[in-house]
């Protein structure tokens, strides 16, 4: 192995404020040569502060606000944002604002601890709500905060310590060969407050105008209702007859946070996930509504009760795909991980800023960890010993295959298909189940735990690369943000437990005003007849299967085609918009440059317009919880037409403050 060589602070003659740059150095983005080597903007050679009471502290704060927040967003419309951008803008000002010294690697620790939350969050989200759909049925099922809180913790946990071999891999050996979307934004944020820089003031400025912007607008909408959250042709009386005779409905959200991220995301696979929706909507479901009992049906019923289960049978077999062709990673990284455990290259002989926690600690933690599950899997959930140990190989296996799978995900176009493995894990585990006779209620409670275990590890290793590769291009020190990502798990766990149940008391996960939930609701769809004895839609999800390996060959990305055939059209149509705003942004100018930075000031934006829209949803959510009756959200013909006006000023100004940008910015 290369052993990186860097000049001290001797050999330079100056301290590290005197010789840290102040932007990313030229080849962060690009492969490097032969003989080239990246130097982070913090000097390997040289020490800084990092994990101190001020950021430990800062970042716990921050994962429990940021936890409500994700929890609320992704509930509501399905999509969890990346809580590292917005908790690395409020890093960076207050650093700014307590003038700290060197803050740089503080303020990655503090982004680093506080974006549990986003990762904790989407893994219990996705699967842990479906208890309480299933409960409306199933009275006997029953839910509660250790449940939730074990389920998310020790899938976290395993999340950090699975991903750690695989860390060299990803952030080290790749670069340049993955863009890492989410990481560059967050990196970017991140260097604007190093060393006083003139423009972070504008960039700060910048981002909270438009979390303002975001923040208050979907306020508006999610408490007071003033125009639609929802546009739709079947709010007008010949889309309701189109939608009657045809089966044929268009729909779009109006929501700030879902047009920034589908921003970051950008077009391409914007556009994947929306072909996969217009597919199911326009395709499959007025294909079936033309014939049988489906031609009484609405388009809602035949999407969540038959066209939804092929996009489901699609994602499972994207999964499979994606487990194949990262065999020779898995390969590697355990090669890699048995040689240092047989001592092969010695933790102190390896630069600072490529210090993991030593693999023998790894390999110790995690046997501490999969026993704990075991445990509770046993005493908090199944009661049988054998078919805890079952459910528990489940776990151990597919979370560990998955962990490339969720990382190579958010490497490459920074969203994590979690949904879609977890969906995968629930069928093979509940065939399992069913064959060894664990059914019924106790079965469902099982899958589900086992599912959002499964989930909230993958989770974590696709969100924990994120941080590390921030922690790469600025120079951290990887043992610290790996040790310090378990307390951060803990207390997010504990605040999601808490979030989920008071969610579930004021707007619940059932009923004409609850929660969206599409993930759960699809987790509770495959589950129910597996469990309880009904018949299980096999042709169904065999059919997406074989429609994601038709897709595989023709080059599509399977995987968020099918993740488009099973989230609602309206949570999709947004996404393609951000995209295309992203696009025109890109090319609103000849000059290649002045786009590129009016894209990166885009970024900006969009992240602000995230990161507001969840803080001010968790917001709203107070207020109906303080009395505040929940708002239809405009079904009716003027709040239609008010959506669209507002929704397209929106969008305007995201255009138009997108281009301001010049190159000297």
């Amino acid at each position: 192995m290369k052993t990186e060589k860097f000049p001290t602070t001797e050999t330079v003659g100056l301290n590290p404020a005197q010789v840290d740059p102040t932007e990313l150095p030229e080849n962060a983005f690009r492969e490097l040569a032969a003989d080239e080597e990246y130097r982070p903007v913090m000097h390997p050679a040289h020490d800084y502060p990092e994990a101190t009471p001020y950021s430990v502290t800062m970042g716990l704060i921050l994962a429990v606000i940021f936890s409500a927040a994700a929890a609320y967003l992704g509930l509501k419309v399905g999509q969890v944002f990346e809580a590292a951008i917005p908790i690395a803008i409020i890093a960076v000002g207050l650093s700014g604002a307590l003038k700290k010294d060197n803050p740089l690697g503080q303020n990655v620790i503090i982004q680093s601890i506080g974006a549990c939350s986003g990762v904790i969050v989407a893994g219990a989200i996705f699967t842990l709500p479906a208890l309480y759909i299933l409960q409306a049925s199933y009275p006997e099922i029953s839910v509660n905060f250790l449940e939730i809180f074990l389920s998310s913790l020790f899938g976290g946990v395993l999340g950090i310590l699975f991903f750690i071999p695989f860390r060299k891999y990803f952030v080290k050996d790749m670069h340049g060969k993955y863009p890492f979307p989410e990481a560059t934004a967050t990196t970017q944020v991140l260097i604007s407050g190093q060393g006083q820089k003139a423009s972070s003031g504008g960039q700060a400025k910048l981002l909270v105008i438009a979390s303002l912007i975001g923040g208050i607008y979907d306020y508006i909408v999610a408490t007071f209702g003033w125009w639609a959250e929802t546009v739709t042709t079947t709010a007008y009386a010949w889309g309701a007859t189109l939608a009657d005779k045809a089966k044929f409905v268009f729909s779009c959200n109006t929501g700030a946070a879902v047009l920034g991220l589908g921003y970051i995301v950008g077009l391409k696979y914007a556009f994947v996930i929306f072909a996969g929706s217009i597919f199911v909507w326009w395709v499959i479901i007025p294909l079936l509504g033309t014939s049988g009992e489906f031609a009484v049906m609405a388009p809602q019923e035949i999407f969540s009760g038959y066209a939804r289960l092929i996009g489901i049978g699609g994602i499972a077999m994207a999964g499979i795909i994606g487990i194949v062709k990262s065999w020779p990673v898995i390969a590697g990284a355990v090669g890699l991980a048995s040689r240092e455990l047989k001592g092969a290259q010695q933790q102190s002989a390896v630069v600072r800023w490529q210090r993991d926690i030593s693999m023998k600690h790894v390999a110790y933690f995690i046997f501490i960890a999969l026993v704990a599950v075991l445990i509770f899997f046993w005493i908090g959930v199944i009661n049988t010993f054998w078919q805890a140990a079952v459910a528990w190989l489940v776990v151990t296996v597919i979370a560990f295959l998955f962990t490339t799978v969720a990382a190579n995900a958010i490497a490459i176009v920074g969203s994590n298909p979690v949904s879609g493995m977890t969906l995968m894990t629930l069928i093979i585990a509940s065939a399992i189940f069913v064959a060894i006779g664990l059914t019924g209620t106790g079965g469902i409670v099982a899958s589900m735990v086992v599912g959002g275990v499964v989930c909230t590890a993958l989770s974590m290793a696709g969100g924990f690369v994120t941080d590390l590769k921030i922690g790469y291009w600025l120079g951290s020190t990887p043992r610290k943000q790996e040790s310090w990502k378990f307390l951060g798990t803990l207390v997010s766990a504990a605040t999601v437990g808490g979030v989920i149940l008071v969610l579930n008391n004021v707007y619940g996960f059932t009923g004409d005003s609850a929660l969206a939930a599409p993930q759960a609701n699809a987790m509770a769809k495959v589950l129910e007849p597996m469990m309880m004895g009904g018949a299980t839609p096999w042709t169904l999800y065999i059919v997406g299967a074989i429609l994601a390996l038709i897709l595989n060959w023709l080059g599509v990305p399977a995987l968020a085609f099918c993740l488009g055939m099973f989230i609602p059209l309206h949570l999709n149509t947004p996404m393609l918009v951000g995209g295309l705003v992203s696009w025109f942004v890109g090319r609103s100018s000849k000059d290649k440059e002045l786009c590129k930075v009016r894209q990166d000031r885009g970024t900006l934006i969009a992240s602000g317009l995230i990161a507001g829209g969840a803080l001010f949803g968790v917001f709203a959510a107070i207020t109906i919880m303080c009395g505040k009756e929940v708002p239809a959200n405009g079904g009716e013909f003027v709040p239609q037409i008010l959506g669209l006006v507002v929704y397209a000023a929106l969008i305007g100004y995201f255009y138009w403050d997108s281009c301001r940008a010049r190159r000297q910015q």
